[in-house]
């Protein structure tokens, strides 16, 4: 388990996720105007629990780096667990939709499902989300409408509900963000 690691086998294994991450991702962009390589969205959740939620929890930390590549990659959940554990596989599960189901069955899942989801995956889940949102504020992506970015910004909401009482910190982090949503124009 992460948490029994030496410092060494910690670095090591944080290296070794965002490597692999990397290359999961390599020919990912996100949808924003500026085709923001993909990797910048899992190390910029890690980066949001340690340095805003003060969470140092290695198999959050890792898992948070691995959350999207099993749903956006042809990463396999059996092979996220042979590279780094049942634990890391189990919290990357936990946050991972399906995406063999329709766009809104898997949004409603979310808001279904998070409330019972592990401490672990709840703390993924908000970074996450803070992630999203805060891009949304800098720059729509490519073919959003305003009232996309409404009903993302309400969705995450309803999602977020379901992990109140996990980090006080990035809880408050969110509603910050929430509160300036911006209006729907059209």
């Amino acid at each position: 388990m992460a948490n029994e690691l030496s410092k060494d086998e910690l670095l090591s294994l944080i290296i070794k996720c965002t490597n692999f991450a990397a290359k999961k991702h390599k020919n990912q962009r996100r949808h924003d105007y500026e085709a923001t390589p993909y990797i910048n969205h899992p190390i910029g959740v890690a980066n949001i629990l340690t340095e805003e939620g003060k969470v140092y929890d290695p198999n959050v930390i890792v898992a948070a780096l691995l959350h999207d590549t099993v749903e956006d990659t042809d990463t396999s959940i059996e092979e996220i667990e042979r590279e780094f554990g049942p634990k890391i596989k189990s919290i990357v599960a936990e946050v991972t939709d399906d995406k063999s189901l329709p766009s809104q069955e898997r949004k409603r899942l979310q808001v279904v499902h998070t409330p019972y989801i592990s401490h672990e995956a709840k703390l993924v889940k908000l970074a996450d989300k803070i992630y999203n949102l805060r891009d949304l504020q800098r720059c729509t992506p490519v073919g959003w409408t305003s009232t996309r970015v409404q009903n993302y910004f309400q969705w995450s909401k309803d999602v977020i509900q379901g992990c109140r009482g996990t980090n006080d910190k990035l809880e408050n982090i969110f509603d910050g963000i929430v509160s300036q949503q911006p209006k729907s124009n059209g």
